[in-house]
């Protein structure tokens, strides 16, 4: 008998357990796959049709409408508050998830639990937190008076400052945890073979620490970035109307005009452009290293 011949009932044995193997993982997952298409799915078709529909017949003057300056000047808002809220997020959220890395595990556990005390509490209640303090009557503004250092109230909020600094408190942690868990999972033998090979510390830090950090960097971005996009208590609270993003758009045309279509327009615009963003970032950066793969 050849060694070929001997060989090909294994091979042939070795490919139906694949292929048992394979139905077996597929059958495992139809649950969880058919929750996704109901949960996930579903609402999202129910939502592009309800974006193309106008009583009994198709149309795209839903799409149409988003070209009035109304529509234009609130996205551009969002855009600005997005980019500027994810910018001062990985600026405090960069330095802040490598202190708590570097820290003894002890020491670690207690300051992320700072980090995600501020996730259990409501987010209503946040959001009311901060009109108390930035007021013109406020915490902020009584003790900028009392120090002397401001003769009238600064307004700080029902405006573009008062929202990002709500946004940025509610947001930071989604930037922290993201990178505490890429640097936490750097060996840091390979920050002393830098200095081993004549690096210094600051060279180190920049050409291997950074590099190997920008996985967790890139998914803090991509997480803070697609949930400002859609957030909508926050700037219709500490905005005061004054804000107008996308997601208060949509509320509006359901609330006030009952006008379903043009809401589902703007919802499906505005989840084309977070895949969007997600894929280019992907493909910049790699899925498989956004994802914690290798």
């Amino acid at each position: 008998m050849t060694a070929a011949a001997a060989q090909g009932p294994n091979a042939a044995e070795l490919r139906a357990d694949a292929r048992r193997e394979r139905l077996v993982l597929g059958a495992l997952a139809a649950p969880g796959l058919l929750l996704i298409g109901v949960v996930a799915l579903a609402p999202i078709a129910w939502l592009f049709w309800l974006s193309v529909r106008k009583g009994d017949s198709y149309t795209l003057e839903h799409y149409a409408r988003l070209l009035h300056p109304s529509y234009a000047y609130s996205l551009q808002t969002t855009f600005e508050l997005t980019f500027l809220v994810t910018a001062i997020c990985a600026l405090l959220g960069y330095p802040l998830a490598y202190m708590i890395a570097q820290a003894r595990q002890r020491a670690a556990a207690i300051l992320l639990l700072f980090v995600l005390f501020p996730v259990w509490t409501s987010l209503l209640v946040r959001c009311y937190a901060w009109l108390v303090l930035l007021q013109r009557r406020g915490l902020v503004n009584t003790w900028l008076a009392d120090a002397g250092l401001i003769d009238l109230p600064l307004r700080l909020v029902h405006n573009f400052t008062g929202t990002t600094i709500g946004m940025v408190h509610i947001m930071l942690p989604f930037m922290v945890l993201p990178l505490y868990a890429t640097m936490r999972a750097i060996d840091r033998d390979y920050v002393r073979a830098a200095a081993n090979l004549g690096a210094t510390p600051s060279q180190a830090f920049r050409h291997v620490y950074v590099p190997l950090s920008l996985p967790g960097l890139a998914a803090g971005i991509i997480i803070v970035f697609i949930l400002c996009l859609g957030f909508y208590v926050t700037p219709a609270l500490l905005g005061g109307g004054r804000v107008m993003t996308w997601s208060m758009q949509i509320e509006r045309n359901v609330t006030y005009h009952s006008d379903w279509g043009a809401a589902s327009a703007l919802g499906v615009v505005l989840l084309a452009m977070a895949l969007a963003i997600f894929w280019a970032v992907g493909r910049v950066i790699g899925f498989n290293r956004i994802l914690g793969g290798r």
